[in-house]
C-alpha cells in the first residue's frame, strides 16, 4: 500500500485493514493437500516476510515437540493441521519464548504427538485465533481504537506546524502502538508463566 500524501490516522486505518486482508488465513484457505516440508517453508515464508523459516527451524521445533510430528512414512507429511500449528506458532514467537509456546500448546493439546489426548482440534484453535485476530483488527479500525483529538490536543500544545505536525503525529501514533504492544506482550507472558507455576 502506497502512503497518502498526508499522514492521518484515516492512513493508519487504510494500513490495518490491508494487513488485515493480507495476513488472517482462514483454517479453509489453508491449503487442502499434504505438503511437503519445502513447500511449508515456502508457504511460511510468503506469510511471514519479516521472518525467514528454514527447514532446520521447522525440524527443531519437531526434535523440541513444540509442534507434533508429519505423518510417518509420508514424503507429504506435513497436514493442514500442522499448517495451523506453525501460523499460531509464527505469531506467538515475537511474544513468547519457545518454551512458553510450548506450555502454552500443551494447555490444550496435551502430548503433541498424540491426537487422542487433544481438548480441542487444532482445527479448532486455529479458527478461534483467526477470529480473534479479525476482531482486533476491526476493533483497531474501530473510531475509539484511537485517540486522534487526544495525539491532536499533544501536537497543538507543543505549538507545531507543517511537517514538525505530522512527524510528530507519526512518533506519536508509532509510541501508542509500540505501549499498547508492550503492555499486551508483558500482560501475555505473565498469564503463561503465572500458570505453569500451579
Amino acid at each position: 500500500m502506497e502512503k497518502d500524501s498526508e499522514f492521518s490516522i484515516d492512513y493508519i486505518k487504510k494500513v490495518a485493514a490491508d494487513i488485515a486482508q493480507n495476513t488472517i488465513v482462514s483454517y479453509e484457505d489453508l491449503p487442502r493437500y499434504d505438503l511437503f516440508l519445502s513447500q511449508v517453508i515456502d508457504y511460511l515464508n510468503d506469510k511471514f516476510e519479516d521472518e525467514q523459516y528454514t527447514s532446520n527451524i521447522v525440524q527443531n521445533y519437531i526434535k523440541g515437540e513444540v509442534i507434533s510430528k508429519p505423518e510417518d512414512g509420508k514424503k507429504r507429511g506435513y497436514t493442514k493441521d500442522h499448517l495451523a500449528q506453525l501460523l499460531l506458532l509464527s505469531y506467538m514467537r515475537p511474544i513468547l519464548t519457545t518454551e512458553e509456546i510450548k506450555k502454552v500448546f500443551a494447555l490444550a493439546f496435551n502430548n503433541i504427538n498424540n491426537r487422542t489426548d487433544d481438548i480441542l482440534s487444532w482445527e479448532n484453535a486455529y479458527k478461534v485465533f483467526s477470529n480473534f485476530q479479525k476482531e482486533m483488527f476491526d476493533d483497531f479500525l474501530s473510531e475509539n481504537h484511537f485517540k486522534e483529538q487526544k495525539l491532536m490536543e499533544i501536537i497543538k500544545e507543543s505549538k507545531l506546524k507543517g511537517t514538525d505536525e505530522e512527524r510528530i503525529l507519526v512518533f506519536l501514533t508509532v509510541m501508542t502502538l509500540i505501549a499498547q504492544a508492550s503492555a499486551i506482550k508483558k500482560l501475555a507472558k505473565k498469564i503463561v508463566d503465572e500458570y505453569n507455576q500451579e
